[in-house]
């Protein structure tokens, strides 16, 4: 009869699947980068320069620091994507305002006048552009063919 012999490579097993989960949140998060940054309204391009990407502990995160990234991905006012915006318009002051794409009232700008003859911009909200989402649905697929190909050249 012969000889059954067991031979334990769940080491290297485990160091191959430890390679994989590496390489594919590198790989991933670099696609999820690019593609945000490509679906980034770009009015003075310090949102679309601000997105940026981390991976550290078994993690990969895109994300951004600046504020008018949360505006841009879920909207404002009246356009806020859960419902949830401000009801009632606010006014931005003209001076200063670096954008080149100018706030709207229902689709206008409307510049009114207040009290102390500083003109401002009437806005009821910013639409969503969803840079992030959109870049998650766009990435997906290619995602999943990514790990796919990972585990078939470092598996096998």
């Amino acid at each position: 009869m012969d000889d059954v012999v067991f031979k334990d490579n769940s080491v290297a097993v485990i160091g191959a699947l430890e390679s994989v989960k590496n390489q594919w949140l590198d790989d991933v998060t670099r696609l999820l980068l690019n593609q945000t940054q490509q679906n980034s309204r770009v009015d003075t391009g310090q949102t679309k320069g601000s997105w940026d990407r981390n991976v550290s502990n078994d993690k990969g995160v895109v994300g951004s620091s600046s504020e008018n990234a949360i505006w841009e991905e879920f909207g404002t006012g009246d356009y806020a994507v859960h419902g949830d915006g401000r009801k009632t318009p606010w006014y931005v002051p003209v001076e200063g305002y670096l954008g080149k794409r100018r706030p709207s009232f229902n689709g206008k700008v409307i510049i009114v006048y207040g009290k102390n003859g500083k003109a401002y911009y009437k806005t009821n909200g910013k639409q969503p552009v969803r840079p992030l989402e959109n870049a998650k649905v766009t990435v997906e697929p290619k995602a999943k063919k990514r790990l796919e190909q990972l585990e078939k050249e470092k598996l096998n």
